[in-house]
């Protein structure tokens, strides 16, 4: 299995180091090693979706793209700042922050419902690559981040279908989904983005403060959307709930996730400067 496109299908001599500034490079870096970490979600989902050949098979091919995603992001930061060391960083990065694996059930409480929760991280990722596309100074960040976020696009789709096929066999009430996927989408429990932000970003000499360096990664990260882009993502999430009252509302639910995403970045701004 591959992906449907190839690191050698960008124009890598067409990076502009020049018009891109440190906080969307600091972005891009911690970003790239999150999507190159996929390994470890795909045993994850490997043990929770045990004996269920078609969706075991699908999340390989998921974790495949997903890896090359990160090795495109980081190899074009690598360019913009010849300094950065990808592979190191990713090194550090897992030596420091590991997805829990030895389980045989999904943290979700049932499979059901991590494919909900899945289907809320694929409609993140599509707004966010959306998102970083359309702040992009350099030509090629932008096809980078518009290639990722089809793939994300498709990677919804894809467990979307699965989704529909457990809730027949194991079917959650739209409460309990709705209460999962928003759940997700606020959940901010592990250290997984503060640590990437720490490891592609921070000296490692300089000791891990979780707090600190998540401020600073959703400080850098928020600020790059634009209403447009959560009405995208609030589109997706009514449609992994499954409720058609709820989707009535998507229009305020967009609208709700920007105004609560421009407070949370005020007060992060706010923190950062104090």
């Amino acid at each position: 299995m591959k992906a449907h496109w190839q690191l050698s299908d960008l124009h890598w001599d067409a990076v502009a180091p020049a018009t891109v500034g440190p906080e969307l490079l600091q972005t891009i870096k911690t970003a790239a090693l999150i999507e190159a970490n996929s390994a470890d979600y795909v045993a994850y989902l490997r043990n929770v979706f045990a004996g269920d050949d078609d969706f075991t098979q699908a999340a390989e091919q998921w974790g495949i793209e997903e890896a090359q995603h990160g090795r495109a992001l980081g190899r074009w930061a690598e360019l913009v700042d010849p300094g950065f060391d990808f592979a190191a960083a990713l090194a550090r990065f897992r030596a420091g922050y590991r997805v829990p694996i030895d389980v045989q059930q999904s943290v979700r409480g049932s499979r059901t419902g991590e494919l909900v929760a899945r289907c809320v991280v694929e409609s993140g990722t599509c707004s966010f690559y959306s998102a970083l596309r359309d702040a992009a100074p350099d030509p090629v960040l932008r096809d980078i981040c518009h290639r990722i976020a089809q793939d994300e696009a498709q990677h919804f789709r894809l467990f979307k279908q699965h989704l529909e096929r457990y809730q027949r066999r194991e079917p959650l009430r739209r409460w309990t989904r709705a209460r999962i996927a928003l759940g997700r989408i606020f959940e901010t429990s592990d250290d997984e983005l503060s640590y990437a932000y720490y490891s592609a970003n921070v000296p490692a000499h300089t000791a891990y403060d979780r707090v600190r360096h998540g401020t600073a990664y959703w400080r850098r990260a928020m600020s790059f959307y634009a209403e447009r882009h959560l009405q995208g993502a609030a589109h997706m999430v009514t449609l992994a709930i499954g409720s058609a009252r709820l989707s009535r509302h998507t229009r305020r639910l967009g609208r709700l996730l920007y105004l609560v995403t421009r407070w949370r970045l005020r007060r992060l701004e706010a923190a950062g400067a104090a």
